[in-house]
């Protein structure tokens, strides 16, 4: 059964126009869905908030209550997966973050550093979900990223010669639910780090 997707901005149709500066996040018509008080406090959530998308993405896959975006994010940040500082936020913080995803959704997950490609796609062939640490840019894959990490997608499957992912900030009609990037290029923008899920039903 697919993923279910949900973008980083309450539009997927319009993130190709947010990310390149052709709009603000804060003209999104849908801002006020993301649970946000206000278009900006959106706008400042929405840049962030590419791990709670891939929670709100298992929430649904596993038939539980998905909340608001920025509602999550807001909570988040209370229990440490956020800190902020004075240009912006610390974070996703993996640790706090997979604490509060245990006691409050009952999703458990850990935290894996020098996590190889090969042993990545082994646990996705198996059925796990992967929040995998790449660069915000593989939204264009044959592109080259200044540097990896930053950004966290969901990996929900494998290929013979590539991966399957959801990407909260992918654009296009191919680049956001089960969007496919070879490994080769996939090894460009992935930091080597992530978390892994448990089997999902």
């Amino acid at each position: 059964m697919p993923i279910p997707y949900f973008s980083q901005w309450e539009s997927p149709e319009l993130v190709a126009a947010i990310v390149t500066g052709a709009m603000s996040a804060a003209d999104d018509p849908r801002w006020a869905d993301s649970g946000a008080v206000s278009a900006r406090e959106y706008e400042f959530w929405s840049w962030r908030a590419c791990g709670m998308a891939c929670l709100r993405m298992m929430l649904a896959h596993r038939g539980q209550e998905v909340p608001p975006s920025v509602e999550l994010a807001k909570e988040c940040e209370r229990f440490g997966g956020y800190v902020r500082h004075e240009t912006g936020v610390h974070g996703l913080i993996y640790a706090p973050f997979l604490g509060w995803a245990a006691d409050r959704f009952g999703i458990d997950g850990e935290v894996r550093i020098d996590f190889g490609l090969s042993e990545l796609r082994s646990l996705v062939a198996q059925g796990h979900q992967v929040m995998a640490s790449v660069h915000k840019s593989i939204r264009e894959p044959k592109s080259e990223p200044p540097r990896k990490g930053g950004h966290l997608v969901l990996v929900t499957g494998v290929t013979e010669s590539g991966l399957v992912m959801n990407n909260p900030s992918g654009t296009g009609p191919h680049g956001q639910q089960d969007a496919y990037v070879d490994d080769e290029d996939f090894a460009r923008f992935y930091a080597l780090r992530g978390m892994v899920f448990g089997r999902a039903g």
